[in-house]
């Protein structure tokens, strides 16, 4: 199981995090507004009903009578109808915001992995961004929609009451306010081991769904291994790791409440005796102790609320830490504001300013290599003529995947430029080149749905008989041919209904499909058999013919009809030259042709005395 250490990231608690989030939401920010309004409202109703109370006691109880007892009632009636619209109301905005932000966050959580770097992918656990995306985001969503608000409705009712309480009797107002000193300093003190502890939980539930995955995709591979039992235990690891994590931090919580309720509850108790004792005195009236003992219990309710919704803040940090990374992560290779001005982006392309591509490939004194290892290319240089067909041959990690992926931009050069028809590539849009390029793999990836589907990925607005042409010129049509469906057959979420080989030549067919300038092969015959190869080897002859094109192979015998073959060793150029040329020199290649020769000879002759 891949071992990926996340970013570590601040102690404390970051108001600026959430000030950046607040600006994500941008769409909703009337919607804020009016809850916040709707909050002060409720929080200023909420001050005026003690008020209310001491009036009714003082003067319709204590004096015995009902005078004025129909405009008191209709004044209590209107405030509680008034806060019975303020609760609907910011009820359903609160739902709204819940709902659109979820959405929000997404779509540009997933409009930012569209345009982040292959890199990214390469370092990054597919479960960790499932996690970001699900989990996470609606994490944050109901954070922003309700725990926030509910903060500033305590704040607002803290507020309102504190000044009615001064207002109503400063001196037992001043010993109620005694208790925030040290419900500040408990606060300080619980908040950086809570949120260290929910830290750890988000952390390790990434884990946990990269661990899910891993599981999935590489069930095969673990039953062909037996190692069920190996999973298992590497995954009880995880969760009694989390279940750790969670039990401190519910336990750090369950601790921090209790004593924050206790504090408040010795100033109450204080303001009531005292309180009481100035009733007893004739100091103060009885409809007066009343309302300053509402403002009490209603001044530390929503101190006991934001105590809650603090503690839910330090667990919704750490999701928020980690939407905002990938949010605010930059892809390595970016288009620079001219080309983006000129020639468009991924979201917004201006394909009438692309020039059309010719084919001419440069690679001028280009060095590279992939962060924290060693250099791969040094110096190397490389020309490519319009319509040639190059093939790379060499020993794994000879730097072949590396030429043809800075020829994709999937990677930027350190030092040095690739050009295309004599201009750098960054000097152009990246959807320009990638949108003029043919990539098959060798291990293929499909969509989930139809085979005509997946071929028409390649161009979505060709039609059926294009689709159709396509899939016979990469010989995908004898096998599709054969299946109930036809073209119209699903294949399956990844393709995992089809063959490695019957994926090939699908995405050999949405290759050829999308008549792309330059065309590269990686491995793009290894999954089939010789018949089927041979098949693809001629439809490869009709299709590159005119069109730049680079082949990675390990079976030479793939590669004879190429215009220049490059042994590749190190970063370098060992040979360059036809099949004819190569064999000729008696060097490298033709070693290594020779070895294969001799071994697929014998091959055969084995699998002759096996029949």
């Amino acid at each position: 199981m891949q071992d990926w250490e996340e970013k570590d990231y601040s102690a404390r608690f970051d108001a600026s995090l959430w000030q950046r989030l607040l600006r994500y939401a941008r769409p909703y920010h009337k919607h804020l507004w009016a809850i916040v309004a709707l909050m002060a409202l409720a929080a200023l109703i909420d001050a005026v009903f003690p008020l209310m109370t001491r009036e009714a006691i003082d003067k319709f109880i204590a004096r015995g009578t009902t005078e004025g007892f129909v405009w008191f009632s209709i004044r209590y009636i209107f405030l509680v109808v008034v806060q019975t619209a303020n609760i609907y109301g910011f009820i359903r905005l609160c739902g709204k915001v819940e709902v659109g932000l979820c959405y929000l966050i997404r779509k540009l959580a997933f409009e930012r992995l569209q345009e982040l770097s292959l890199s990214y992918y390469n370092r990054t656990p597919t479960g960790y961004i499932m996690s970001r995306m699900t989990s996470d985001v609606q994490r944050l969503a109901d954070t922003i929609a309700w725990s926030l608000l509910d903060l500033c409705w305590g704040t607002f009712v803290t507020v309102f009451m504190g000044i009615a309480m001064f207002r109503v009797h400063w001196k037992l107002a001043l010993a109620v306010m005694s208790a925030l000193p040290p419900l500040a300093a408990v606060s300080w003190y619980f908040q950086k081991r809570i949120l260290k502890s929910y830290r750890e939980v988000r952390k390790t539930n990434s884990q946990i769904t990269g661990a899910f995955n891993e599981g999935i995709m590489g069930a095969k591979t673990t039953k062909t291994l037996v190692r069920e039992e190996a999973n298992y235990e590497e995954f009880t690891v995880l969760t009694r790791k989390m279940r750790g994590s969670s039990v401190r931090a519910a336990t750090l919580s369950a601790i921090y409440l209790p004593i924050v309720i206790s504090l408040s509850m010795t100033a109450t108790a204080y303001a009531l005796w005292k309180g009481g004792y100035d009733v007893f005195t004739m100091a103060i009236s009885l409809g007066t102790l009343q309302v300053f003992f509402s403002y009490t219990i209603n001044f530390f309710e929503p101190i006991h609320q934001v105590a809650r919704i603090f503690a839910q803040l330090q667990s919704a940090q750490a999701a928020a830490e980690r939407v905002m990374t990938l949010l605010e992560t930059e892809p390595e290779i970016k288009d620079t504001p001219e080309v983006v001005e000129r020639y468009g982006d991924s979201f917004a392309p201006k394909g009438e300013n692309w020039p059309p591509i010719h084919g001419d490939i440069d690679f001028d004194h280009v060095s590279f290599t992939y962060k924290e290892g060693e250099a791969v290319l040094e110096d190397f240089c490389l020309t490519v003529k319009a319509g040639q067909t190059i093939a790379l041959v060499g020993e794994t990690g000879s730097g072949k995947s590396t030429i043809v992926n800075l020829v994709c931009r999937f990677y930027e050069p350190d030092v040095g430029s690739v050009k295309i028809d004599g201009v750098d590539t960054r000097e152009r849009s990246q959807l320009w080149l990638q949108a003029n390029l043919g990539y098959v793999l060798q291990s293929p990836h499909l969509f989930s749905g139809t085979i005509a589907g997946n071929i028409r990925y390649g161009r979505l607005d060709a039609t059926d008989e294009e689709v159709e042409a396509a899939a016979r010129l990469a010989g995908a049509d004898a096998f599709i041919g054969k299946l109930e469906k036809g073209f119209k057959t699903d294949v399956g979420e990844g393709g995992n209904r089809l063959s490695t080989g019957e994926k090939q030549l699908i995405s050999f067919a949405r290759a050829i499909l999308a008549d792309p300038r330059i065309f590269v092969l990686d491995e793009a015959t290894s999954s089939v058999d010789t018949e089927t190869e041979q098949k693809i080897q001629a439809a490869i002859r009709e299709v590159l013919r005119g069109r730049t094109s680079f082949i990675v192979a390990h079976r030479l015998s793939t590669i004879r009809s190429a215009d220049r073959i490059l042994v590749i060793d190190g970063g370098k150029i060992l040979e360059d030259g036809t099949h004819r040329q190569l064999l000729g020199k008696r060097g490298v290649y033709y070693n290594l042709y020779a070895n294969q020769f001799r071994e697929e000879r014998e091959r055969r002759v084995l699998a002759g005395e096996a029949e």
